[in-house]
């Protein structure tokens, strides 16, 4: 009876809190559902029920299928590139030198810029007049006249990988550090005095320790880079030739700048659904590497 008691008056104390879930969440989600069966526009007419038929075309329209490569291709060589310049910034950040607070300092920086500055300073830096990429590149003699990086399909993704992976890890190199300092310090000395190069000690002492903190850096970054928006709004708009639209970007576009808000919707759930089944598949991983750990 005692614990009875005990478990309704928990479900009491957080009925508010589900309430206003519910209200936030859980109605706009709903009515997007509603809206998905349906060929409203955004403005003028509530559209009448078509059923699927909104979710067989964004399937399989040619938007859809180069947005999902270009979002792929986006999300795996980012959150590549930033593990292992996170890696890396950690373990030279966990040596003892003159001035490492003040690095460690300075690393913050990039990630705790929001998003749209860090977005308007690289568009400066890769501007095709003045932009200090160009200037840098032809004084090294590396190129013979500026180039318009955002501008060109060929390098308007890898711009925005390099500007995205600057940004961002920071937050792994933290995670990493702070895995580091768990690292037990005879077992490093006992390492150094059986005789065990840079590599093997990195593999077989630190990198245990690094596993765990490291998998959810890893599960964050992917799914964060799998819905980027902002950063290639301000960057790019998608282009050039849609090049650098992601699903995020082709969800607005089809939403607000075409206003079919219908299609719209079923393409924002399709999103949706795929960042779930992304993030379950990382937190079995995360139940898998907790077990065997």
């Amino acid at each position: 009876m005692t614990g009875t008691w005990i478990s309704t008056r928990a479900w009491l104390l957080m009925l508010p809190l589900l309430v206003v879930m519910t209200a936030v969440i859980g109605w706009p989600l709903i009515d997007t559902v509603r809206l998905s069966f349906t060929d409203a526009k955004l403005v003028g007419t509530e559209g009448g029920f078509i059923g699927p038929a909104n979710y067989y075309k964004m399937l399989t329209g040619s938007n859809f299928q180069r947005a999902l490569v270009t979002t792929t291709w986006f999300a795996v060589i980012s959150v590549a590139a930033e593990m292992v310049l996170g890696v890396l910034a950690a373990l030279l950040l966990n040596q003892q030198f003159r001035g490492r607070t003040a690095l460690r300092a300075l690393m913050i920086l990039p990630w705790a810029l929001p998003t749209v500055v860090n977005a308007t300073l690289w568009r400066l830096i890769y501007n095709p007049e003045y932009g200090a990429l160009n200037a840098a590149l032809t004084q090294l003699g590396l190129l013979d006249s500026y180039r318009s990086w955002l501008g060109e399909p060929g390098t308007a993704l890898a711009a925005l990988i390099v500007a995205d992976c600057w940004k961002n890890f920071p937050l792994v190199a933290l995670i990493a550090l702070a895995a580091l300092q768990a690292v037990p310090r005879d077992i490093t000395a006992a390492s150094l005095v059986d005789g065990a190069g840079p590599f093997n000690r990195f593999r077989f002492v630190i990198m245990p320790y690094l596993a765990g903190p490291l998998l959810v850096a890893l599960v964050l970054r992917t799914i964060e880079a799998f819905k980027v928006f902002d950063i290639i709004w301000v960057m790019t708009r998608g282009g050039p030739a849609n090049s650098t639209r992601t699903l995020s970007i082709l969800v607005y576009q089809e939403a607000f700048s075409f206003q079919r808000a219908g299609s719209g919707a079923s393409l924002a759930l399709i999103v949706t659904l795929l960042v779930t089944i992304l993030a379950a598949a990382y937190a079995a991983l995360l139940r898998k590497a907790a077990g065997a750990s």
